[in-house]
């Protein structure tokens, strides 16, 4: 039997309804009996307690999940628990902590292991990139919703060419929309024509390394009257001046008559989509978590480690402004 114990959190972050693990995909883990779910975990993708109890789990208050070892939490970043908890703890989900320095600094405090989503790779391969073009098809079809144009009325600029921005193009092409795709060897092309537009979309993953911006708030008054800026990366005072993060019940602003989106977690729209994706690949790696026989994919995505910096992009982006590393 497994000496670890792991559980698996109802995320508090608005509207998220993705979800780790799927009764189906327990059967390919070994060690059930030391996995413990929140009471009606599965209830957002239409799953029962009685689902998961099938094999061997453990179905218990949301207090006692926090009592394990290792807490799963899809938008761990967001977790409004992690004072309340014991020190020397591993969490396991999206922790984005480069940019998430409350976050990262309460993990350095009480000496957690993060296991970061966003950098669990096989074979140079993200094993979430169907979230990531979900995030990019979800975010066009909301933030349409507040245009005040169909796409197909629209000239769209999209920066970036990853797995992001290859979502957001799927759903406009099939709308019917003019776009062009600024990838990374053309962010100086795109400034120079942002203002041809009618919607820009930010898919870039950005470095947080850098210093400089692709959007500045001087930039807003050279784009067309009712312009949107569909931020679907997100990434506050980082690569769009403008940018602070939004929520699907809330998801637009405005800045000097400029349309802003800039939902965070779009994806959680579609959570039956991206639960299946997320249930399958986390599920592989559950017992080496559980049995401390990390893979090197795992050791690589494990950017803090009992409370010390692994990641050296952490490392950099809080020395640049200024927060204490250890």
């Amino acid at each position: 039997m497994c000496k670890r114990t792991m559980g698996f959190l109802i995320s508090h972050k608005n509207n998220e309804k993705r979800r780790a693990l799927l009764p189906k995909d327990l059967s390919m883990i070994k060690n059930c009996d030391c996995l413990y779910f929140e009471s009606g975990y599965g209830e957002s993708v239409n799953c029962t307690d009685e689902e998961y109890l099938r094999y061997g789990v453990h179905v218990v208050s949301r207090e006692e999940v926090l009592e394990c070892d290792i807490i799963v939490d899809v938008k761990l970043g967001d977790a409004d628990y992690l004072e309340e908890i014991e020190d020397g703890k591993i969490l396991c989900g999206w922790a984005h902590a480069v940019q998430g320095i409350e976050f990262t600094s309460v993990c350095l405090k009480k000496n957690f292991t993060v296991i970061a989503w966003e950098e669990i790779f096989e074979h140079g391969q993200y094993i979430f990139h169907r979230n990531r073009e979900v995030a990019g098809e979800a975010g066009i079809l909301q933030a349409f919703l507040y245009c005040g144009k169909m796409p197909y009325d629209t000239k769209v600029a999209i920066l970036g060419n990853g797995q992001t921005a290859k979502g957001a193009l799927r759903v406009l092409n099939g709308l019917g929309a003019e776009v062009d795709v600024y990838g990374r060897n053309l962010e100086n092309l795109f400034k120079r024509n942002m203002d041809q537009y009618d919607v820009l979309v930010n898919c870039i993953m950005w470095d947080t390394n850098r210093t400089d911006r692709i959007i500045y708030r001087e930039d807003l008054k050279r784009l067309k009257k009712g312009c949107m800026i569909v931020d679907i990366s997100c990434d506050p005072n980082l690569e769009i001046e403008t940018t602070h993060a939004t929520t699907i019940d809330n998801p637009v602003y405005v800045v000097d008559g400029i349309i802003h989106y800039a939902v965070d977690n779009t994806p959680a729209m579609f959570p039956y989509t991206v639960t299946k994706v997320l249930s399958s690949g986390f599920a592989l790696y559950v017992d080496q978590i559980l049995e401390n026989r990390l893979s090197e994919s795992i050791n690589k995505a494990t950017v803090i480690k009992e409370g010390n910096i692994k990641d050296i992009n952490i490392r950099k982006f809080r020395e640049r402004i200024g927060e204490f590393c250890k």
